[in-house]
């Protein structure tokens, strides 16, 4: 399999961190690209005609793209227990916190143009709607750290750990773990595991 990734996107170390879980990360021939909006990279658009990443190429020649997809068909292949259960109500509660934490990676994904713009040139009204999602998403997950924490490591977590890594990487001013005690200690387990430790963000290019 050939995945195309960078170090600097948090979709692909959502993938990463499920692949390691799932011990599949060594059958897998990562390709760095850099996929900019005005600027089509032919590699990837040869595979996935929205030029975003992570994209995977299966040995058949097959292109899985969004990570959700990317990140269960892994879990299907992958050895071990499911991070996706099959059924029931831990499934609907994996598969909805799993949501919130790409959900997380979109808004913060796309608000990063603006977060980085000098302060006089911001959006004001931007800033404080995209501010109150992340605060209101956080509050969730603050809420729920004790019931993440009782289970064992599933696709919320790495969905979730994926986003709390993001935004330390990219917003570090933001000092989301003040007032949220339980969700800081769910980040500090998870971060710690080596699925984490082995896919950390990098700017190298």
């Amino acid at each position: 399999m050939k995945l195309f990734w960078s170090t600097r996107s948090p979709f692909v170390r959502f993938v990463m961190v499920v692949a390691h879980e799932k011990g599949v990360a060594g059958q897998i021939e990562t390709e760095q690209v850099v996929v900019a909006a005005a600027k089509p990279t032919a590699a990837v658009m040869a595979h996935n005609p929205l030029h975003k990443l992570p994209t995977l190429v299966l040995d058949d020649g097959t292109a899985l793209y969004d990570s959700r997809v990317i990140a269960e068909h892994l879990d299907e292949i992958g050895s071990g227990a499911r991070l996706l259960p099959a059924s029931g109500a831990t499934r609907r509660d994996v598969m909805r916190q799993t949501a919130l934490g790409i959900g997380l990676l979109d808004l913060l994904v796309g608000w990063l143009a603006e977060h980085r713009k000098p302060a006089a040139e911001q959006d004001a009204a931007f800033n404080d709607a995209m501010h109150l999602k992340f605060t209101a998403a956080l509050d969730v997950l603050e809420r729920e750290s004790a019931a993440l924490a009782a289970r064992d490591f599933d696709m919320a977590h790495a969905a979730i750990g994926a986003a709390l890594g993001y935004a330390d990487f990219r917003y570090g001013d933001i000092a989301w773990r003040d007032d949220r005690p339980a969700l800081a200690a769910f980040y500090e387990t998870a971060s710690a595991r080596p699925s984490f430790q082995a896919t950390g963000h990098r700017d190298e290019y």
